[in-house]
């Protein structure tokens, strides 16, 4: 499938909840996600992450709120035309420890009715660098390889529109790693839909194009720099090579600039409303006062920022 070739989203989820008994495991989730968008999925252990893609995967029934999975409705009589559409490569592998890795693949790729399936097992199996490990039984893999192999597996269905991945970097070397991103950039750029759960935030931050924190409830939705926006003020961070005689009168009444504050180390950080307007004024407001300046720059703050600001929030109000 090419990206563009298909209308609305992807994968929708309206209200969706899951309860085991008195037990909430996710409730009033919703979002829409775009064909061809990698969707980050954040959220510490237990806050349904899990029991949402198996739900959106068909596997278990929600039980509120709606769905819809590669534009068909999640419904009971559409979960068979669901699952011709989607892969999944689920948190635990689930492979067959006594056959071979392309016996597990060939078993797999029976359940997609390939015409040519040894043929999609060696393009899998080149496509995440195990094609010399295809005979080897998967029961004598180490964590990282039966990864891949899960991973591979992932791949088999060419005609998915939507592909679950869960954890999918767990237990890879950095090399490795890459390798999987490179795959998912290739996902991507094919049109396919990738719905990422990772408890790696820079991997998230560097794949999606938006991401979702979830506690239970959706905490926010968007892109990684939005949500930065959202949570934090802009901050200049000025380093001198010896401390302002007098910071007060330098800053004071600069433009866009809200307030300053001296750290221990002597680096000045200055909460600004528009770091465009904020920077110029402070860099001529220096120079114009002799000082020695080693460095101007907006801090950045990361997505683990604005993880822990958010979670860190939950936490603080459940005690």
């Amino acid at each position: 499938m090419a990206l563009g070739q298909k209308s609305g989203p992807a994968l929708a989820a309206y209200g969706l909840g899951k309860r085991f008994g008195d037990r909430v495991a996710c409730e009033d989730v919703s979002f829409e996600i775009g064909y061809g968008e990698v969707f980050g999925f954040l959220g510490p252990n237990g806050a349904g992450k899990t029991t949402t893609v198996r739900t959106l995967s068909t596997l278990i029934a929600p039980t509120s709120g709606s769905a819809t999975v590669a534009g068909i409705p999640l419904t009971p009589e559409n979960h068979t035309e669901i699952r011709q559409r989607i892969s999944v490569m689920p948190e635990s592998p689930g492979l067959y420890p006594r056959l071979t890795v392309a016996e597990n693949l060939e078993c797999f790729a029976g359940l997609y009715a390939l015409a040519n399936p040894r043929q999609r097992v060696d393009r899998v199996l080149a496509a995440v660098d195990l094609a010399d490990r295809a005979d080897d039984p998967c029961g004598k893999l180490s964590k990282g390889l039966r990864q891949r192999v899960s991973l591979a597996r992932a791949l088999l269905n060419e005609d998915a529109d939507v592909v679950f991945l869960d954890e999918p970097t767990s237990g890879l070397d950095p090399l490795a790693s890459r390798e999987v991103h490179d795959l998912i950039d290739g996902l991507r750029q094919r049109g396919v839909t990738v719905f990422l759960t990772t408890h790696r935030l820079d991997e998230a931050e560097r794949l999606c194009d938006r991401v979702a924190l979830l506690n239970t409830r959706l905490r926010a939705v968007g892109r990684p720099d939005e949500l930065r926006q959202l949570m934090f003020a802009s901050t200049l961070t000025v380093r001198t090579l010896a401390p302002l005689a007098e910071p007060g009168p330098l800053f004071g009444g600069l433009p866009a600039l809200e307030s300053w504050r001296v750290d221990a180390d002597g680096t000045y950080q200055l909460s600004v409303s528009d770091v465009n307007i904020a920077a110029p004024a402070v860099t001529r407001a220096l120079a114009a006062s002799g000082a020695d300046v080693l460095s101007i720059g907006e801090s950045q703050h990361s997505l683990e920022d604005v993880y822990v600001q958010l979670i860190g929030d939950d936490e603080r109000a459940d005690e």
